[in-house]
């Protein structure tokens, strides 16, 4: 048996479905400039155009290299650690964290207590106690008359894995190492 290849002709195909392929062909289209809606770009006079960029956002990728560094410096004392181990040949380690470092604030919660007891004439009591509480963050100033939190507390980020690649890592001696080492390096950060 032989396959006819048939032609499709305009007619076969039928104007609505051939509006509705043009309007799918021309969303697509517009789907793949995925800056052409935006409002983030402000343009200057000579024309050239610039992304603004929040305050956030601009902590944020702060936050992140930290992390990054925070993570970089874990990887290379692992490194260090294992490389020192009988048995270990070349190692490379990759550790990857859960969030950023958490900054603990001061908070400032004062609070109040009320009680009042009352009694009628007829001889019943009724005891009413009520407690008020309030809290808001401790501000400092900086010196340079910028406003900040008044941190108490940074607490590192927690690891979320640890990939170690040694040389030697298919001897369950050396295995049992590695693990001893990644285990005791994490419980005394």
């Amino acid at each position: 048996m032989e396959k006819e290849k048939k032609k499709l002709s305009l007619k076969e195909i039928g104007p609505s479905r051939l509006v509705i392929m043009l309007l799918a062909g021309i969303f697509l289209l517009v789907l793949s400039f995925p800056d052409l809606f935006s409002s983030d770009k402000t343009s200057d006079t000579s024309g050239n155009t610039a992304k603004t960029i929040s305050v956030s956002d601009v902590v944020n990728q702060e936050d992140q290299a930290e992390t990054d560094t925070y993570a970089k410096l874990m990887e290379e004392r692992l490194e260090n650690i294992l490389a020192k181990v009988k048995g270990i040949g070349a190692v490379d380690v990759m550790i990857t964290l859960k969030a950023s470092k958490e900054l603990i604030v001061l908070k400032d919660q004062p609070y109040t207590q009320e009680s009042m007891n009352e009694s009628d004439g007829e001889g019943g009591n009724r005891v009413s106690s009520g407690i008020d509480k309030e809290d808001s963050t401790v501000i400092v100033d900086d010196g340079s008359g910028e406003s900040l939190p008044f941190i108490i507390q940074e607490l590192e980020p927690e690891v979320a894995g640890i990939v170690v690649i040694a040389g030697g890592g298919d001897n369950p001696v050396i295995m049992t190492r590695i693990y001893l080492r990644r285990t005791r390096l994490l419980l005394w950060r």
